[in-house]
């Protein structure tokens, strides 16, 4: 398997979409079908199932980019070593925009001038960013996770809310308990996610409703769902939605993680340390 071949894998893996692919990669779509089949054919297995609606992973598929992503990782990172490049990869939870991220990129940038930092953005099905597969050296994130095999550090605590239409009954009150939720249906990630990260984001009960992965369709699920959710309260949602206060549980943790502690990693956490405590430790809105 050549490297092109699996970042054109990767490519269609992530858009599930041919067309939206070519258009990433900068190619058209006929070579980028026959790319893939001919993967498929070196690895003797259907990597993905073609339908007029996009594309949907197999089992071998799924597999498949676990091992794509990291083998494209490890190969970028050994050409910046070559190339002489110091370089460190910082995997984002794409949650939202954070001055304390900001403060955080200013000083590593003021303190590393000639390292080259690359960011790979996660969606919410992945608390890790990509630790465990070896895609990031260093992950800024929101637990709760499962930390095995990890170095977790706290940097700061958010109060969380529940999410609602501005319409909805229960988004007058001036806080709310769980139990004022039972009944309801939730917007939830894909089965598989991390459990620790899963029970916390459903306030410690299975939930019904539907299936999510990045914040937009969290809220586009309450919007034209009407469902509910959980989301820190200094998250400013759209007009149409409102955070109410929720009592009882505990704030959610912003941390950075890693599992190997290079010098550049070991500056990112002192660092993140450093921008993180002019908040005090906790976000109140």
């Amino acid at each position: 398997m050549e490297l092109r071949t699996l970042r054109y894998f990767v490519a269609v893996a992530e858009e599930l979409h041919f067309g939206r692919a070519a258009a990433r990669l900068h190619m058209s779509q006929p070579p980028l079908s026959r790319a893939i089949k001919q993967l498929e054919a070196d690895v003797g297995a259907v990597l993905m199932v073609r339908s007029a609606a996009g594309v949907t992973l197999t089992a071998s598929g799924v597999a498949l980019l676990e091992e794509a992503r990291a083998l494209l990782a490890q190969a970028e990172r050994a050409r910046a070593r070559v190339a002489g490049t110091a370089t460190i990869t910082v995997g984002l939870l794409a949650d939202s925009a954070d001055p304390d991220a900001t403060r955080l990129a200013d000083a590593y940038r003021r303190q590393h001038p000639g390292v080259e930092v690359r960011v790979r953005d996660t969606d919410l099905t992945d608390p890790t960013c990509g630790l465990r597969a070896g895609l990031v050296d260093v992950a800024l994130t929101r637990g709760p996770f499962d930390e095995t095999g990890l170095t977790v550090h706290r940097l700061r605590e958010d109060p969380v809310g529940a999410v609602l239409r501005a319409d909805d009954p229960l988004a007058r009150r001036d806080h709310l308990e769980l139990a004022d939720l039972a009944g309801r249906r939730w917007f939830r990630f894909p089965d598989g996610t991390d459990p620790v990260w899963q029970s916390y984001w459903h306030g410690g009960e299975p939930r019904e409703g539907p299936v999510v992965r990045a914040v937009q369709e969290c809220l586009q699920a309450v919007l034209w769902n009407g469902t509910v959710g959980l989301m820190p309260l200094g998250h400013r949602p759209p007009g149409d939605l409102t955070v109410v206060p929720l009592a009882g549980l505990a704030p959610n943790p912003v941390v950075v993680a890693w599992t190997d502690a290079s010098p550049l990693v070991r500056s990112f956490v002192r660092l993140a340390t450093a921008a993180y405590q002019t908040t005090g430790g906790r976000r109140t809105s």
